[in-house]
């Protein structure tokens, strides 16, 4: 067994994992005990009571975070003409059309999200077996599939972010960095637990909310009390 480090120590003299703990008090907890040399980013997941295997329960949508994430984001957009001079013009990395997809075949990927034109898709969508794997492929229920680019780019440059449940019934998002403040990282917290409650399939039956664990990157999870506002079902 590894021995305990200071930093462990540190952290279960302040840290009780049984204790159901409220946004606030976690959020300001899990800011006093990062004490790595980078900048942490903040991390939630929430267990959903649906079953990801039928359709109807998919739970999948976007958010625009009030403070955004952090992250610098490159942002490809598959676009023909002026589309993608737009595209650029509103703060996109990359734009273009035939050279990106022989670019995508040949094996790059280096991007964060990827915003095609309807016009596109029929290309693109060749592409599936790449980019569907890699969450890169672009979709009209996540806004990534417009001809509106210019509006699409700036929205996920200023923070908006997508999610989606996995087959285990959980959703994870990084919400953040805790550089930010302690009210910027709460509110950011709750636009994102407030839409995921708005979200909620009509056929699924029972508790909704399972549970909500906020997180670092280096640090425990804390379980966020079923009686913070933002995740009231009814």
């Amino acid at each position: 067994m590894k021995p305990t480090t200071k930093r462990n120590k540190d952290i279960i003299k302040k840290v009780d994992l049984q204790k159901e703990y409220t946004l606030e008090e976690a959020v300001k907890i899990l800011k006093e005990i990062s004490k790595v040399k980078f900048t942490e980013s903040l991390d939630c997941a929430v267990r959903l009571g649906v079953d990801p295997r039928h359709a109807d329960q998919m739970v999948r949508g976007t958010v625009s975070l009030p403070h955004g994430t952090g992250k610098k984001v490159k942002v490809l957009v598959i676009a023909k003409g002026s589309l993608a001079e737009e595209a650029l013009k509103a703060g996109a990395d990359y734009a273009g059309f035939e050279e990106y997809i022989e670019k995508i075949k040949n094996g790059w990927s280096d991007v964060d999200v990827i915003i095609a034109t309807p016009d596109t898709m029929g290309e693109v969508g060749k592409l599936g077996k790449v980019l569907g794997p890699k969450g890169l492929m672009p979709n009209p229920k996540s806004g990534t599939v417009t001809n509106d680019v210019a509006k699409a780019v700036k929205e996920i440059k200023a923070g908006k972010i997508e999610f989606r449940v996995d087959k285990a019934g959980i959703v994870h998002s990084s919400l953040g960095k805790l550089s930010f403040s302690h009210e910027q990282l709460v509110e950011n917290t709750r636009s994102f637990l407030q839409t995921i409650v708005k979200l909620k399939p009509s056929s699924a039956k029972g508790q909704y909310i399972k549970s909500v664990y906020l997180s670092t990157t280096m640090g425990p999870g804390l379980k966020i009390t079923k009686d913070e506002p933002s995740i009231a079902t009814k």
